[in-house]
């Protein structure tokens, strides 16, 4: 009895600290944490909306363009969170203004010139950095760190997601008719001003959202919590709803995996959550409803 009791309690400390300890005993791992699942709540449900709209690159061209803009903060005021942050969020709506600026005016599409801005905005971003800092802080603003992530950061993403989810709230009506039926709403609005101001705004809550996770993963990684998780959420949901909230599930177990195993494994954080996020998208193309086996299986029933 005595050998069961103990073989228990051993599996119990075992699991304790591969789980729950190094949150429990380290507080940059409890602000990761915390960051990390914030975040989830709100960068992978727009990722849902982006992905509706069939602008899914949208976002990777928008992480890229933040880059001058903290590249500035950088410059003028160091690793100062508050400048950076704020140039990043001036650089990405400039660039998103000045895309649909080029796209109104000549025969471009406004995912050609945003392809276009945003590789320069990238090269930019990234001479700038390597002219006025080491390559250390390139690394830092380009992947980010989730484990130096401090108080200010906290608020910052706290902050940011909590007027996401209420935008995404009170505009939930209208975001789902502009990416199902656009014509609709451009008529029962005030034609294309009104549609216009829409997709600035969803622009914009796109833009911080890139913002708030740059200190955490970095201007390349950012992305990657937006969209992997939103796009795994199609293949298990046809419904809206679900959608949004399997995405952010997704996530969140993404960023708890992530740093569990950057902890474990020493490993970069930002890039791990985001292979664990890539890691739940192969599962989801293997085994969910709209991935590959139950295609297969499907199939094979019909033929026999």
């Amino acid at each position: 009895m005595m050998a069961v009791i103990d073989a228990f309690s051993a599996a119990g400390h075992g699991l304790w600290a591969l789980l729950l300890a190094p949150f429990a005993e380290f507080a940059f791992m409890r602000r990761a944490l915390v960051a990390t699942l914030a975040l989830s709540l709100s960068a992978a449900p727009l990722g849902v909306f982006l992905s509706l709209r069939r602008m899914s690159l949208l976002g990777d061209a928008l992480s890229h363009a933040i880059l001058p803009g903290v590249a500035i903060g950088f410059m003028v005021f160091g690793l100062s969170l508050t400048a950076m942050a704020l140039g990043g969020v001036i650089a990405g709506m400039l660039v998103a203004a000045l895309a649909g600026f080029i796209s109104r005016y000549t025969t471009l599409k406004e995912d050609a010139s945003m392809a276009a801005i945003y590789l320069l905005a990238l090269a930019l971003g990234v001479m700038l950095i390597s002219s006025h800092g080491s390559q250390l802080d390139l690394l830092h603003i380009l992947f980010g760190s989730a484990l130096g992530v401090d108080r200010g950061g906290l608020l910052l993403v706290a902050s940011v997601t909590s007027i996401s989810v209420l935008a995404l709230a009170a505009a939930y009506r209208g975001l789902v008719l502009e990416s199902f039926d656009p014509v609709f709403l451009s008529v029962a609005g005030r034609g294309r001003a009104y549609k216009w101001v829409w997709q600035q705004g969803f622009l914009m809550l796109v833009v911080i959202n890139l913002v708030a996770g740059f200190q955490t993963l970095g201007t390349l990684m950012a992305v990657g919590l937006m969209m992997l998780p939103a796009v795994s959420a199609r293949l298990w949901h046809d419904g809206l709803l679900a959608q949004l909230l399997n995405a952010a599930c997704q996530a969140m177990l993404a960023g708890y995996l992530g740093l569990l195993l950057s902890y474990h494994l020493d490993t970069p954080s930002g890039p791990t959550i985001i292979g664990c996020a890539g890691a739940l998208y192969i599962v989801s193309l293997l085994l969910a409803p709209g991935g590959w086996l139950p295609r297969v299986f499907k199939r094979s029933h019909r033929l026999a």
